[in-house]
C-alpha cells in the first residue's frame, strides 16, 4: 500500500458537508467559520507504548485518537467541527487501517466532525489529531475562571482506565476485567456537557493526567486552592470489586489519569440547573469538593486531612504513575 493508496482509503469515508469548502486532497482546508463564534483548537498525540497498551485493538485506538481531542472541545464548551489527521505507520496494513478508521469514524460520526486533511508517513506507531471547534468567546469554559465558593464536580466516575491499564494487579473478573479495559481503550468525550456547561460553569479541564493533576492546572491558573472530600469521589461497581483497598482505589482515581471526563467549578445556582439536565439527559454528575481562598489542594476524608498521593498523576517529562 502507497501513500497514494492509504490517502484514497481515508478519503473515500469523508462525506461532503457544507462547511467544508475544501477537504482533503488539496495543500490546505478551507472552512466555515461563522462570524459570532470562536474558533477553538487543540492537538494531542498519541503514541503506542506511551498512550495506549501496544495490544490495543485498531479500532479502539482510531476511537481513542479522537476522543481524547474531543475531550478537549468538551472541556472549552465547544462544538467540536473538523480534524486533521496525522498517521504515522511501521508498515502498511490494509486490516489495521481499516480497523482504526471504523473507529475514528464511528465517534466522528457520532459527533458530527468531519475530517479534513492530515499527513500520512512511515515510522513507528503514533498518531496526531488536531481538533477544531465552535465557541461564543464569552461562554468558553477557561482554567483561570474559578472563583472561591465554587462547587468542584466531576462527570461520570474516576479511576476506570487506570485500573484497566493495572489490571492483572487486581482480582477482577472477566467481566470487570473487560468494562475497565473499555474505559481505558474507547472513552467516552463529554461534548454534550461540556456545551451546556458553557456559559453556565465556570472553570473547567478535562481529566487525562489525574484528577489531583488536573485540578491544580485549574487552581494554578485562578490562584486559588480546594478542599476535596475523597469519600465523594465516584467510583464504578466494576472498580470497587476489582480494587477492594480504598487505599488502592484512592490512588488510582486521584492520580490514575485517561479518565477523560470533565471536572468543572460553578455557583451552587448554577449546579442545581446542571442537575436538573443531568437527570433529563442521563449524565451522571458528582459534587466533590469546594474552591477556597486559601491555596493549595487538600484532601479530607472523616472530618481529617489525608496525605496526599506521592504521584499526583501523569508527567511526561518526570517521575509519574
Amino acid at each position: 500500500m502507497g501513500e497514494f493508496d492509504l490517502i484514497a482509503r481515508i478519503r473515500a469515508r469523508c462525506l461532503p458537508r457544507p462547511d467544508v469548502l475544501l477537504g482533503i486532497g488539496d495543500d490546505a482546508a478551507l472552512l466555515h467559520v461563522p462570524s459570532n463564534c470562536a474558533l477553538c483548537v487543540s492537538v494531542d498525540t498519541l503514541i503506542a507504548g506511551v498512550h495506549f497498551p501496544r495490544d490495543t485493538a485498531a479500532y479502539s485506538v482510531g476511537w481513542k485518537a479522537l476522543a481524547v481531542n474531543l475531550s478537549d472541545m468538551a472541556a472549552m464548551g465547544a462544538k467540536p467541527m473538523w480534524a486533521t489527521l496525522a498517521l504515522t505507520l511501521p508498515e502498511p496494513d490494509y486490516a489495521w487501517l481499516d480497523g482504526f478508521l471504523d473507529g475514528f469514524f464511528a465517534l466522528a460520526q457520532a459527533e458530527a466532525v468531519a475530517l479534513v486533511g492530515g499527513d500520512t508517513t512511515r515510522g513507528p506507531l503514533s498518531i496526531t489529531v488536531t481538533i477544531h471547534g465552535l465557541v461564543a468567546a464569552a461562554k468558553a469554559l477557561r482554567r483561570d475562571a474559578a472563583r472561591v465558593g465554587d462547587v468542584i464536580a466531576v462527570s461520570g466516575t474516576l479511576g476506570d482506565a487506570a485500573a484497566g491499564l493495572r489490571i492483572d494487579q487486581f482480582s477482577a473478573s472477566g467481566g470487570d476485567h473487560a468494562y475497565l479495559r473499555s474505559r481505558l481503550d474507547c472513552p467516552t468525550p463529554r461534548v454534550a456537557l461540556g456545551q451546556f456547561l458553557a456559559g453556565r460553569a465556570r472553570a473547567a479541564v478535562d481529566i487525562s493526567d489525574g484528577l489531583l493533576a488536573d485540578l491544580q492546572h485549574v487552581l494554578s491558573a485562578s490562584g486559588l486552592g480546594a478542599d476535596i472530600e475523597v469519600d465523594a469521589l465516584p467510583s464504578s461497581e466494576a472498580l470497587r470489586e476489582a480494587v477492594v483497598n480504598p487505599h488502592d482505589r484512592t490512588q488510582l482515581q486521584c492520580s490514575g489519569g485517561d479518565d477523560y471526563e470533565l471536572l468543572f467549578t460553578l455557583s451552587i445556582e448554577a449546579w442545581q440547573e446542571v442537575c436538573a439536565e443531568a437527570e433529563r439527559q442521563a449524565w451522571q454528575v458528582t459534587v466533590i469538593g469546594r474552591v477556597s481562598a486559601d491555596t493549595g489542594l487538600r484532601l479530607w476524608q472523616d472530618g481529617k486531612q489525608k496525605a496526599l498521593p506521592d504521584t499526583a498523576g501523569w508527567n511526561h517529562f518526570g517521575d509519574s504513575s
